[in-house]
């Protein structure tokens, strides 16, 4: 069963290889956090990510985590997951979760998936598949706004 709405976010660790920087539920206390799962073989995952670069800009109070699902023996190989980090310019930390330790804390199951908390560590929303993105517009002004107002 997948995460419920209010419930608090998951422990990130457990994590293969870190890319960029690494980052913990410490780090994130008191930020909206947007948690970013992705594989390298999902099509619609590489066609998100430029998307994501972008919701990082717009909202640079947004603390941005992506992490690597692999979903084939494939998939474990890090150096590719790598060379995509990197053509794609992502800039945030990037999570290689191998043995699924986020994945399955998260109680994950599709790519690309995206989880919204609150600075407070409450998840507000959480999307996945191919209107992912779309449906996550709305709630993460919704979040935005309310720290703004703070």
């Amino acid at each position: 069963m997948p995460l419920r709405l209010r419930t608090e976010m998951p422990e990130i660790k457990g994590i293969t290889e870190w890319v960029n920087s690494e980052v913990s539920n410490e780090d994130l206390k008191g930020k909206p956090v947007l948690v970013h799962f992705w594989s390298i073989s999902c099509h619609m995952c590489k066609v998100s990510l430029p998307d994501v670069n972008k919701i990082k800009e717009e909202y640079p109070e947004l603390a941005v985590v992506g992490i690597h699902m692999p979903r084939s023996e494939k998939d474990l190989e890090i150096e590719p997951v790598k060379e995509t980090i990197e053509k794609y310019e992502l800039k945030h930390p990037q999570g290689i979760d191998n043995t699924h330790s986020v994945v399955d804390a998260f109680e994950n199951e599709y790519v690309p998936a995206f989880y919204l908390f609150d600075p407070e560590g409450k998840l507000r929303h959480r999307s996945a598949g191919e209107k992912a993105l779309s449906m996550l517009k709305t709630p993460l002004e919704r979040v935005m706004n309310e720290i703004r107002q703070a």
